[in-house]
């Protein structure tokens, strides 16, 4: 297939992209700067020039393709005003993206994240959230599913909180930056809390047999750690950067302050059974000794 991807030149991204290529797919990756259209010329794939707000670009990159894959968001943190805008955003990107694939049954792979059921692991018959900072991107995403009555082979690969590689990404990287800015390696709360973790490398498997074989309308979790403490993941960011570890308020982790405190463990049993994935990489408390002080 010749695939279109929003988010190529990211951690996960950029994965995604060698995934396919090394499995007889070709690749046109969204650019919206130099840097980026080098760095995935660089890795074998065309370029389509534009960013996620660019709807026209997208419909277009869309139209063209054998299928496509979403991936990209501006993981601007810094502010709930912040949080709102890139949510938006990225719903206004995925209506364009499935509406321009609409009654052409091409596989559209969507990005989302697994949810949190209280006292168990998620599964992926459990709703996205939809409530919340980022409940924007669960409604969006749904949205997309409901596609698959309207000729769509729409799919959800759901990521963890922390999707990593060579000890960086998501909710661990976060905490990473933090304690290095503050000198504090810090959770919320009594750090009991679990976050499910996934190396990028296996994620991007994922997508790619999401893209060749996900039926229509269907969730998938990218789930290799069911759920690492919070503590612990705090605890090695602090030796590997020589801080102390303690619990720190929820405040200090800014809007996601809420999501960090909760407990979300999450189960990729039936994504495992019926797409035959299976993590090879390192976990996340293994990458994170990659960390460099």
């Amino acid at each position: 297939m010749d695939v279109f991807v929003t988010g190529g030149t990211g951690l996960v991204g950029s994965a995604v992209v060698a995934e396919l290529l090394g499995h007889g797919h070709t690749a046109v990756v969204l650019a919206r700067s130099d840097a980026s259209a080098a760095a995935a010329e660089k890795a074998g794939s065309k370029t389509l020039r534009g960013d996620l707000a660019d709807l026209d670009t997208l419909r277009a990159g869309a139209a063209a393709a054998d299928g496509v894959i979403h991936l990209a968001f501006s993981n601007d943190f810094s502010s709930a005003e912040a949080v709102a805008q890139s949510v938006a955003e990225e719903s206004a990107a995925i209506a364009a993206l499935g509406e321009e694939l609409v009654g052409s049954d091409r596989p559209f792979v969507t990005v989302s994240g697994t949810p949190w059921v209280p006292g168990r692991a998620s599964t992926e018959t459990d709703p996205s959230p939809t409530d919340g900072p980022v409940g924007g991107r669960g409604r969006a995403v749904m949205a997309a599913l409901d596609l698959a009555s309207r000729g769509v082979r729409s799919s959800a690969v759901r990521l963890p909180r922390t999707v990593h590689n060579e000890g960086d990404g998501g909710f661990a990287g976060l905490l990473t930056r933090i304690a290095r800015q503050s000198g504090v390696s810090g959770y919320p709360g009594d750090g009991a809390q679990r976050w499910p973790a996934v190396h990028a490398l296996d994620a991007a498997v994922l997508f790619r047999l999401a893209l060749e074989q996900a039926p229509a309308g269907t969730a998938w979790h990218a789930v290799a750690d069911e759920g690492d403490a919070v503590r612990d993941i705090a605890a090695v960011i602090g030796r590997r950067l020589g801080l102390p570890v303690e619990s720190v308020p929820e405040e200090n982790f800014g809007p996601l302050g809420p999501i960090f405190a909760m407990d979300q463990p999450s189960s990729s049993a039936h994504t495992r059974e019926a797409l035959g994935w299976e993590p090879k990489h390192p976990s996340l408390l293994e990458d994170l000794e990659n960390i460099r002080p």
